[in-house]
């Protein structure tokens, strides 16, 4: 090469690079300017542990074979509470974390408070057991049922209300696990009660949110989000504010952040939620998530079809796209084996998507997993069978996300499958 085309050479090379470098940085600046944070996906040692702990099975040794690979962040899983296996639910250090797990999509359950700002809460009236209200007197007088220092057992019937507060008070409070223990005779003993599956480790600091803080914090770090509307707890219209209009502000505050429908899938237990939003909100109505909790219905058998009202077709026929039951309902034992169960079948049938919940949520599966795996229990010995039941779920049944209280584990799952 001449030392003339060795120079040009060279110079090409450097205008290569230093474009490169240059369509890098603008990117990060634009990263920057509109507040994201690029969180690279950790799973930490569980996920490995679970596959360790399987049977041997080609299964197993497809999960094994990847685990080297580099693990990106997938909208198959949902971060349930955000990380509520191990972090105090519904606050800003859960979402963090169950982001940096790889979830793609992640939850704020929404309530309201006294002043009708809407909150993330798994329930209105779990404050008592999820926050340190009680060890606020100014605060745990204004409860719904507040302790009973009389009593031998003062928290026997105590129940505090995100609508006994006003966000600004409830903005003072810190999340913890979600734990209590009725019978305790100290507030101590009440309040320190987190099962032993589970952890206080990272309870120091938990950051309680309004759904607004949490679409903001979504935002940044660049996930779905799906906000589930809870039923209240206290009698509707609330001071004049109706059903009606506590589904609609729910989507009211993603349309007031910017926030694309398509992003979004607000989920309720209350079909006529999905209704309202399909006929009035139908870029959010497309992707409404109906959580079926016909379960506790007395007249209601997920295996006998007869029993459902709706039908999956009438769900269907009324404009909902995505179903979400209960793991236990999507499958059955087969021949000593996990199957898709008639509840799952029919629901394809209609032309349903499902969503499932919840995985990582029974501590040790080692004696059938309890309420989640009731359907399963009878083959469920490890906790490695967790990979199995997923596997069914994906592969069979066929749903298209899995909410998880450790999103790490379907992460994992999904990459090795290959699933986005």
């Amino acid at each position: 090469m001449s030392f003339l085309k060795h120079i040009t050479f060279i110079s090409v090379a450097v205008i290569a690079i230093f474009s490169s470098y240059t369509a890098s940085a603008k990117k990060a600046g634009e990263h920057a300017r509109f507040g994201h944070i690029n969180t690279s996906v950790q799973l930490g040692p569980r996920p490995f542990f679970l596959v360790n702990d399987m049977e041997k099975s080609k299964l197993k040794e497809e999960l094994q074979s990847c685990g080297k690979r580099r693990f990106v962040k997938t909208d198959f899983s949902i971060g349930h509470r955000g990380a509520a296996l191990q972090f105090p639910e519904h606050t800003k250090e859960s979402y963090e974390a169950a982001v940096r797990m790889g979830a793609g999509i992640v939850e704020c359950d929404v309530t309201f408070t006294k002043d009708k700002e809407l909150v993330c809460r798994h329930s209105q009236c779990d404050l008592h057991a999820t926050t340190n209200i009680l060890e606020i007197p100014e605060l745990a007088a204004k409860c719904s049922t507040p302790p009973d220092y009389n009593s031998e057992t003062p928290f026997a019937n105590v129940q505090c209300c995100t609508s006994d507060i006003t966000v600004a008070e409830f903005k003072t409070l810190k999340g913890k696990m979600d734990a209590s223990n009725p019978q305790a005779k100290t507030l101590a003993d009440y309040l320190h009660a987190t099962p032993d599956f589970r952890t206080d480790l990272y309870s120091a600091t938990g950051t309680v949110m309004t759904h607004k803080e949490s679409i903001e914090l979504f935002k940044k770090l660049r996930v779905k989000m799906t906000p589930e509307l809870k039923s209240a707890s206290v009698e509707m219209p609330f001071n004049g504010f109706s059903q009606q209009e506590y589904a609609q502000k729910m989507l009211d505050e993603y349309k007031q952040a910017g926030v694309k429908a398509k992003n979004v899938y607000p989920q309720s237990f209350n079909i006529d939620d999905i209704k309202y939003w399909i006929a009035n909100e139908p870029k959010f109505g497309n992707q409404a998530v109906y959580l079926d909790g016909r379960y506790d219905d007395a007249s209601f058998d997920h295996t006998d079809p007869a029993t459902w009202s709706p039908s999956m077709d009438e769900l269907a026929d009324a404009g909902v796209k995505i179903i979400a039951p209960p793991m236990w309902m999507l499958v059955e034992i087969n021949d000593g084996k996990i199957v898709p169960s008639v509840y799952a079948m029919h629901a394809k049938a209609a032309g349903l998507d499902i969503i499932t919940w919840t995985l990582e949520r029974s501590g040790l599966l080692k004696n059938g997993g309890g309420w989640y795996y009731q359907t399963t229990g009878d083959i469920i010995d490890n906790d490695g069978d967790v990979m199995e039941l997923l596997d069914v779920l994906a592969k069979d049944v066929g749903v298209i996300g899995v909410f998880s209280d450790w999103a790490a584990t379907v992460t994992y799952y999904a990459n090795c499958m290959n699933i986005r």
